[in-house]
Order: C-alpha cells, then sequence, then structure tokens
C-alpha cells in the first residue's frame, strides 16, 4: 500500500520534469529556428548586393543546387559561375519568401517556400516564379546551406502538333562547355542554341565572358547577328587591335558584323551575347587576306 503510494506521488513529478524538458527543447528550437531564419535573410541579401562572395560563403564546402530545367551543380566553380551570371543580369530582382523552417535535428534544418525573380531580358522584362526546399547544415556552430532545390512554377512553352520543327530552350537549362580557339584565352564559353554550328544551315550560340576577358584580331566567313544579353561587351572593327577603338554594348544592343571584317574587343564583367547566322561558323585568327 505504502509503495503504491509512492508511486502515486511521483508521477506529478514525472510530469513536471517532462513538460519541463519539452519546453526547453522547444525553447531551443525556436531559437535555431530564428537563426536559420536569419541565415536566410542574409544570403538574400548577398543576392541583392550582387556578392558572388558573399552568396557562396553561406554554402557547406559540398553544397549542391538542383537546377530548374537543368544539371545538378556540385562543385564550388560551377556554383559561382552560375551565381556570377545570374548577379548580372541586368536588373535582377530575387526575392524569395519562407512558408515553413523546421530544425529536425542539433545539425539539420529544412525551409521551403516561395520565390520570384525578374530581369530585364533582350525583348524586355523576363519573369519567372516557384517553390524551393533549401537544407540547412550547421557547420561549426554556423547555419550553412547543403542543398537548394528551386524549382519553376512557370508552364512551360507548348509546341502545337504541326510544328515538329519548333525548337524552345529555357534559360535555366542551357549547357555551356569550354571555347577552345587557337589564339584565344581560355575562360570563354560556348552553348548551342539551335543548329550546328559547324556545319551549312542556319545556327544560335551564346558565349559567355568572365570580367576582364579579351579576344584578339579575328573575322569569320559568314556574317553575324549579334545581340548582347547580359553585362557589358567590348567591341571595335579592324585589322590591328587599337584598344582606344573600343565601344562598349551593353543588354539589348544589336550589331550585324559582315563576313570577312576584322574585329576584337572583351567583356567588363561577366557578359553573355548570341550569335546567329549560317554555318559553318568559322574563328580565323588576324586579319583576312
Amino acid at each position: 500500500m505504502k509503495r503504491t503510494t509512492r508511486h502515486r506521488a511521483l508521477i506529478p513529478l514525472l510530469s513536471l520534469a517532462l513538460a519541463t524538458l519539452a519546453s526547453t527543447t522547444a525553447i531551443a528550437q525556436t531559437k535555431e529556428e530564428q537563426a536559420v531564419r536569419a541565415q536566410s535573410d542574409a544570403w538574400q541579401r548577398a543576392f541583392a548586393s550582387r556578392d558572388v562572395d558573399r552568396i557562396m560563403s553561406f554554402h557547406t564546402a559540398d553544397a549542391i543546387v538542383m537546377q530548374s530545367n537543368g544539371p545538378l551543380v556540385t562543385t564550388a566553380a560551377e556554383m559561382r559561375k552560375g551565381y556570377g551570371g545570374m548577379v548580372g543580369l541586368p536588373n535582377l530582382d530575387l526575392h524569395w519568401t519562407p512558408t515553413k523552417i523546421e530544425v529536425v535535428n542539433p545539425s539539420r534544418a529544412i525551409e521551403y517556400g516561395t520565390w520570384t525573380d525578374s530581369y530585364d531580358g533582350p525583348n524586355g522584362k523576363v519573369n519567372d516564379a516557384g517553390n524551393y526546399l533549401t537544407v540547412w547544415k550547421k557547420v561549426k556552430g554556423q547555419w550553412k546551406v547543403a542543398i537548394d532545390a528551386p524549382v519553376s512554377s512557370m508552364p512551360l512553352p507548348t509546341v502545337a502538333a504541326d510544328m515538329p520543327d519548333v525548337q524552345m530552350a529555357a534559360n535555366t537549362g542551357v549547357t555551356w562547355s569550354d571555347l577552345s580557339v587557337p589564339g584565344f584565352d581560355p575562360g570563354a564559353k560556348i552553348a548551342v542554341l539551335h543548329g550546328n554550328p559547324g556545319a551549312k544551315g542556319d545556327y544560335t550560340i551564346r558565349l559567355q565572358f568572365p570580367a576582364g576577358y579579351r579576344f584578339p584580331v579575328h573575322w569569320h566567313p559568314g556574317g553575324e547577328h549579334l545581340t548582347v544579353l547580359s553585362g557589358t561587351f567590348l567591341l571595335a572593327m579592324g585589322n590591328a587591335a587599337d584598344w582606344n577603338a573600343v565601344k562598349s554594348y551593353g543588354p539589348g544592343d544589336f550589331m550585324y558584323l559582315p563576313a570577312r571584317h576584322a574585329h576584337f574587343g572583351g567583356a567588363q564583367g561577366v557578359t553573355v551575347i548570341q550569335l546567329h547566322g549560317e554555318g559553318p561558323f568559322e574563328i580565323k585568327l588576324g586579319a583576312p587576306k
């Protein structure tokens, strides 16, 4: 009888201890959620300031990014290039709003919500929106992005069944590769959007140049229709490189470069241009004979 009474007396004490533990855990979790939210807000401000180094500092060493309609980004170099191109978009306006932040254990947290972005494209304002999932990992007492997965909710353009030759490419799905041309410095990238630049027929390609890049005097057997998509493109016509003759061109500017007309230039800031013409597309160093 005494034993039963003693056990009954312990029940309120045990309940109080469990309630205290639950309350302490909830308070700690709330503080961690606030810490994750603060990091997410600071990361967003880094994008607004277009500071790629600051943006990169929010990631773990093995962070990955899952792009909409694009390849998995697994290396810091790829990530830096992608963020550089993103913040280089003219008048970029990027915002995200967390719907929920949940700390699942002392070193892992999950954030999901919605995002919107807009920037000036060659044909006017480009708008996108979607949902995102970010996995945060606590590293040396600070929350870092381990996985970021933004997903666009905008519908893809539809192609009518009676238009089999129509080709469309989402900007996020463009695949870049190194542009390797004898006499050109490394660092430039090329993406083929349509056609085969090395064969006869029409083609459309994009070229991306890192900040400060310069390309030498060269010419093409065919004419080029050139549009600046982002950044500042530098160009001058001539058979010799007189850099005082170089002019700057910004997003939306268009140029037609006739066949067999030598030119040279470069990029001020990360720059993307788009070229289309009739193949084969060839780059020949120097001036035409």
